[in-house]
């Protein structure tokens, strides 16, 4: 059962823990029992249509026991074993909101309640937690946009206040971007010491084995190009946001200035995605003409195009040394210091 304020982030992270359920080998069932903001059952229903999760929804009856119940039976006798109640919320706790939750609570008996908490809120954030945990006796916590590191004082006077775990972070704006939460990992980030664990985790997740593998084999026997690119910046956007990985490694909040924006990786993909094979197997071929055609194509410019080449041919050579050092990475990352990661432009 999913509590908390209007806007905190309710259905959404709805639809991210269905969707982490899934992964782990459950098959959920989300129910909108938010039968008073408009929209808010549309809503769920494009969420679960996005993620390809069964949304029951009554949109006749205002009774969410009732709807509550008619979920359960459909839950039965479609297999679901983990149901996901999408309650209503409200701009600030009233009388009347708790007494909708408690009757719910009473009535189907749920194995856990979740509070969703915005932790931009900071010190409102602890409030409500208090208040809806001294009503409703929750179960645990799950914080929303936590993917900064300011935030995490949130996330300990939570803790403190309710004496109740914070169960799962939602990091991001994807229905991918939520977590197990881990305190030892936030105090890691919070104390600048990286979070290569997660890094290591999502990576797990993202990248296909065998495609590694065979990508593997690939620069073994030629150089890469173009296509290995491609599909290399795929898989590592599967992991997340460019920066909020680059906060998890050890060391790299303290390089100062070193900023990555996520749109430059698209732009990237979509110049890539605007060149012929032969482009994409031989840079040497693009010359002003053709590089005037991809930019028209991918709604860039020249320069970006000129900016990019000269970044991929610099990886290719860095990539070639690699092959042929017996030191391999670590004799390569030995020799990059802060100034060069700074100045790479992607």
């Amino acid at each position: 059962m999913m509590v908390g304020l209007q806007g905190s982030g309710k259905t959404t992270t709805s639809g991210k823990l269905a969707n982490l359920l899934r992964k782990q080998g459950k098959k959920p069932l989300l129910v909108a029992c938010d039968v008073y903001r408009p929209a808010a059952i549309k809503q769920l229903e494009v969420v679960g249509k996005q993620l390809n999760i069964p949304v029951f929804a009554n949109e006749v009856s205002k009774d969410v026991v009732h709807i509550a119940k008619q979920a359960m039976s459909t839950a039965i006798s479609k297999l679901n074993d983990v149901i996901i109640l999408d309650t209503a919320g409200r701009l600030h706790i009233d009388e009347e909101l708790m007494e909708e939750l408690k009757n719910l609570k009473t009535n189907i008996k749920p194995h856990e309640i979740l509070l969703v908490v915005d932790s931009m809120t900071g010190q409102d954030a602890v409030n409500v937690a208090e208040k809806f945990n001294e009503a409703l006796g929750i179960d645990g916590v799950v914080l929303t946009k936590l993917d900064g590191d300011t935030r995490g004082g949130a996330a300990l006077s939570v803790k403190k206040v309710t004496n109740r775990p914070i169960k799962f972070a939602a990091t991001g704006e994807k229905l991918s971007d939520i977590e197990v939460f881990h305190p030892e990992r936030m105090a890691g980030r919070i104390l600048g010491m990286g979070d290569i664990l997660s890094v290591i985790e999502k990576a797990e997740e993202a990248f296909d084995l065998e495609e590694a593998e065979k990508l593997e084999k690939q620069f073994k026997k030629k150089e890469l190009d173009l296509d290995d690119y491609l599909a290399q910046l795929r898989q590592v956007k599967k992991m997340g946001s460019f920066s909020s990985l680059l906060k998890m490694i050890p060391g790299m909040n303290q390089i100062k200035d070193l900023k990555v924006d996520d749109k430059e990786f698209e732009k990237i993909e979509a110049i890539i995605c605007s060149m012929t094979k032969k482009e994409k197997k031989d840079t040497r071929l693009l010359n002003a003409s053709r590089r005037q055609r991809i930019a028209k194509g991918s709604g860039t410019t020249v320069q970006d195009i000129n900016k990019f080449i000269k970044s991929f041919e610099m990886t290719q050579k860095m990539m070639k040394q690699m092959k042929n050092s017996k030191g391999g990475m670590r004799k390569m990352l030995n020799g990059i210091d802060e100034n060069a990661l700074k100045n790479f432009k992607f």
